[in-house]
């Protein structure tokens, strides 16, 4: 299997999955013996060694299952957007340019809006380095392991690989295609693994032991309420009802994306537009800081390595491009 060792505890890499192994390689990653490994205020690895460290560490969350190659060439941004604010014109500076503009009631509208969003302590920086994955946020399997319909990536994957899997109500077995705004996903619920019952091991069955005349009268004396319950019981089992068997230690995993919108009941999930970010807040999931410094070292590793130019063939291939 390709995914056989992902959740090594050696190397300790987080993975889009519940398996609880991946929530101990998550904590020992977080507040375990390897978090002092991805702070690089204070090391003695140069400035290679620490982006090649960052760029693992997310790699290993986001498209793992992609080739580098591949990544780097049709996932991997041109740009970030810029959404950072420029730098404040002082005071005096401001009142010169209104002058000579003669727009001093708007310089002095804007100085005070400016004023309250200092003194109300309101973050004017949004996280846009989680948004380097925001085409691997578009990829079918991963739109159905967000939308909490598999429990982990490559089981979504092995799903649409199967058949098991309707895009816009129709059969797709791609798992590189990436969403439209939009589009719809529908999951056969009998391919959902904790929407299947449990398989019990089989019991041997013991010998027989011979009732007693007592057992015989405890027997006869039953009373018919108990009877009933007991049918009751025995009906309620074979009831026609879903099973839900949630894998353990899953809890922290549980959440949707805002620009998902699933449907639980019909075990369908529709992508509703492009993953943002706005001051404060990415919606990308991601196990680290979303503008910390191991999501920028990352950047700046991909920032060199990345293609330069791309033919009209390439560019003609692109998603966005595609008629």
């Amino acid at each position: 299997m390709r995914d056989a060792n992902v959740y090594s505890h050696v190397r300790a890499l987080p993975r889009m999955s519940w398996s609880r192994h991946n929530l101990y390689n998550l904590w020992k990653r977080s507040l375990g013996e390897l978090s002092k490994e991805a702070t690089f205020t204070r090391t003695q690895k140069t400035l290679f060694q620490q982006r090649w460290t960052a760029k693992q560490l997310v790699r290993a969350y986001h498209g793992d299952f992609i080739n580098e190659k591949t990544f780097k060439r049709w996932y991997l941004p041109t740009t970030l957007p810029d959404v950072r604010p420029r730098r404040q014109l002082s005071g005096e500076e401001l009142q010169e340019i209104g002058k000579w503009a003669r727009q001093r009631k708007a310089v002095e509208t804007d100085k005070r809006a400016r004023k309250q969003e200092v003194d109300g302590d309101h973050e004017a920086l949004a996280p846009v380095g989680s948004l380097m994955f925001a085409e691997v946020e578009r990829r079918i399997d991963v739109v159905i392991f967000r939308a909490c319909l598999a429990h982990s990536v490559y089981e979504a994957r092995r799903m649409v690989i199967h058949g098991d899997v309707l895009l816009n109500g129709k059969k797709h077995q791609n798992s590189n295609t990436r969403l439209a705004p939009g589009d719809m996903v529908s999951v056969d619920p009998k391919a959902i693994s904790f929407l299947r019952k449990k398989v019990e091991k089989p019991v041997q069955a013991e010998k027989a032991v011979d009732t007693t005349d007592e057992d015989k009268e405890d027997e006869e004396d039953e009373s018919p309420v108990h009877r009933r319950s007991t049918a009751a019981e025995t009906k309620a089992d074979r009831s026609d009802l879903t099973p839900f068997n949630l894998p353990a230690y899953a809890s922290p995993f549980l959440f949707i994306p805002a620009y998902i919108e699933p449907s639980f009941a019909t075990c369908s999930a529709i992508y509703v537009r492009h993953p943002t970010a706005r001051p404060g807040y990415s919606e990308i999931p991601t196990p680290y800081d979303a503008d910390g410094e191991i999501v920028r070292l990352a950047w700046e590793w991909y920032s060199k390595v990345r293609p330069r130019m791309r033919s009209k063939r390439q560019l003609a291939r692109m998603p966005e491009n595609r008629r």
